[in-house]
């Protein structure tokens, strides 16, 4: 389904009927990530999910967008809706979106779901730094005879070494790095609301590390560690994802 939300076509999906979920996929994904929880979860819940502004079917943002941008398009997305949201789900980038929202009151669940969250920043502060000088030195490096004719070979080789999605974000490169620059760790601790965190035992993405601290961080959250699983959890033990899920709401 289709609606405008800030001047943006945006894809969205609503399924089921009852106390409403919202599921805010992550970086480089689309709604569909959620695919294995919702005819499950859409028995009891309303489920709705959308892809967020330059990915899946959801028109690009016109210029590059912070955590903050993309929280106040998921409130008007919420209030084009008319809907009241009482579980937030966040995967990866969307847990970042749900932690600022919460904590900042924009977004008002009753309950959130952070799973593989990321927003802890401070242990990647270096690499973020370098990432920023690599993406600069590699626009300007490249336009230099005779490294001009190499310039996209040479572009992919130093992006690679980085190991970042930086180099596959495309018009979304700014956005990505207004994006890893911002560390959510103050931001967790202004949550009041329930929080659970599930996290595969085996994220290399955002490891778990990540989710100890941001256990630590949300006062009363709890952390449920799944073992096998890496990042898309919520793909690989879905059967899992949505017992714990149902246990929590």
């Amino acid at each position: 389904m289709k609606i405008i939300v800030q001047n943006l076509a945006t894809e969205y999906q609503d399924n089921g009927a009852g106390k409403i979920i919202l599921f805010l996929h992550g970086w480089r994904d689309d709604l569909r990530t959620f695919d294995s929880l919702v005819p499950v979860l859409s028995s009891t819940y309303r489920c709705v999910r959308l892809d967020l502004p330059g990915f899946g079917q959801t028109e690009l943002p016109r210029e590059a967008w912070d955590v903050g941008r993309y929280v106040q398009f998921v409130k008007s997305f919420i209030q084009k809706l008319n809907i009241e949201v009482d579980i937030l789900v966040g995967h990866s980038f969307g847990g970042r979106i749900a932690i600022k929202g919460t904590a900042t009151k924009s977004l008002q669940p009753h309950k959130i779901i952070l799973i593989g969250s990321a927003g802890i920043a401070k242990s990647r502060t270096v690499h973020n730094s370098i990432l920023k000088v690599a993406a600069k030195i590699g626009g300007l490096i490249t336009y230099v005879p005779p490294l001009l004719f190499w310039r996209r070979e040479l572009r992919k080789k130093m992006y690679g070494y980085i190991g970042s999605d930086y180099g596959n974000a495309g018009a979304l490169r700014e956005t990505f790095l207004k994006i890893i620059s911002e560390d959510l760790s103050e931001n967790a601790k202004q949550i009041t609301v329930p929080t659970l965190l599930i996290w595969g035992a085996d994220d290399t993405e955002t490891p778990l590390s990540d989710g100890e601290q941001l256990s630590r961080l949300i006062p009363g959250s709890r952390l449920k560690v799944v073992h096998g699983a890496g990042h898309f959890v919520h793909r690989e033990r879905s059967e899992e994802v949505i017992k714990l899920v149902q246990e929590f709401i």
